[in-house]
């Protein structure tokens, strides 16, 4: 078996078992805590332009299908974990997690400690690397990692959403039968979803509450939205870092009272620069499916899905304008807000999950009654 060397920006690096496709890859290198759900995690465009460490020991032990993924294909740039299982046990497997990423061109390095990895990050921070799977000295692949673009500054969100406007009508399916998922509503709202990086599961979620939805390309103007007639905009998820997103924000600016608006992730940033705010790089990010976030409204805590590294300054916010709802009881960041003038709200983390639980499903109800209320007035 050919050896795979995970080499850091600061110098470090870490050796294992290469697997996967066999080539090299790049990018920002971050954890993600999630016990389950890394079929919806390779294949969430957020990740792009990252290697994923997974803190799980085994990854790939239930295999992979069609019906998991999150996009088209996978967006990570390479996976790192402690033991790639070889055996995909679970009735809905179509092929193991290593053919599924070798299939598509994901390099995988396995029989790396994680746990010292892990704990490197939280110290140092997120940092460039390079992993590869092809052979090389350290300190080439080390001068490698440090020439990477860095993640501060970097527009992703243009690169990976549609480029063409289309129309979403899928539900959430039940697994099997003891998922007790509750009928789809009606469609009686028409959304139009801005797709910076959208995962499939808002769609489904968003349909699935009642809506009938359209997906716009990211550099959709105001005008164009309008257009459509919607009762409500929604701005999706997505990678990098959100300050550069200035026509985005722009855009949002001048939807703001002319329509309902719900974000999720940099959604949720992009709202927030569209209200005047700046964000900031956290030092390793939120990336998991068991982040405790409190509701400011209910006062009850929310076991959350994350996958970002960035956020909203709070200071920043016009609290005039703006009330904070939703905040990380592990670092105190800002994890959701609302406008109090117009209809408008937003949450940093992933109501969705795939993966994660369901604590925060109620978001897109809320979303529904925001554009009942505003049709009657």
């Amino acid at each position: 078996m050919n050896t795979a060397i995970l080499a850091l920006e600061d110098g470090a690096f870490f050796e294992g078992v290469a697997f996967g496709a066999p080539k090299d890859s790049a990018g920002e290198v971050v954890f993600n805590t999630a016990i389950t759900g890394y079929q919806e995690i390779f294949t969430d465009p957020s990740y792009s332009g990252q290697i994923v460490v997974l803190t799980n020991p085994q990854i790939g032990n239930y295999g992979a299908n069609v019906y998991d993924q999150e996009s088209g294909r996978p967006y990570i740039e390479g996976l790192i974990v402690r033991d790639l299982s070889p055996v995909a046990s679970n009735w809905r497997s179509l092929e193991t997690a290593d053919q599924y990423l070798a299939g598509r061109g994901v390099a995988v390095a396995s029989g790396i400690d994680t746990r010292a990895l892990v704990r490197h990050l939280r110290t140092r921070g997120v940092m460039r690397g390079v992993l590869s799977v092809t052979g090389g000295r350290v300190e080439d692949l080390v001068a490698r990692a440090k020439s990477i673009p860095s993640m501060a500054g970097l527009d992703l969100a243009s690169r990976v959403g549609t480029t063409t406007q289309y129309h979403w009508d899928e539900p959430v399916s039940p697994v099997c039968s003891s998922d007790h998922e509750a009928a789809p509503e009606p469609p009686r709202f028409h959304v139009v979803a801005y797709d910076f990086g959208l995962k499939r599961n808002i769609l489904r979620r968003l349909v699935h509450a009642g809506a009938r939805v359209t997906v716009v390309p990211a550099l959709t103007t105001a005008e164009d939205v309008l257009a459509l007639h919607p009762d409500g905009v929604f701005l999706s998820n997505g990678p990098g870092d959100p300050e550069p997103l200035e026509f985005q924000a722009a855009q949002v600016r001048k939807l703001l009272g002319r329509t309902p608006i719900f974000g999720i992730c940099l959604g949720h940033q992009i709202l927030g620069l569209a209200l005047g705010a700046r964000t900031y790089k956290l030092k390793f990010g939120h990336h998991g499916a068991n982040h405790p976030v409190i509701n400011r409204i209910t006062n009850k805590v929310e076991i959350t899905s994350h996958n970002h590294g960035f956020a909203v300054d709070p200071e920043t916010l016009d609290l005039n304008r703006v009330e904070i709802t939703h905040v990380n009881l592990n670092d105190q960041t800002l994890e959701g807000f609302r406008h109090r003038d117009v209809p408008a709200f937003c949450v940093q983390y992933h109501p969705e999950a795939a993966p994660g639980p369901h604590d925060s499903h109620y978001l897109f109800h809320d979303f529904i009654q925001l554009m009942e209320t505003s049709r009657q007035h």
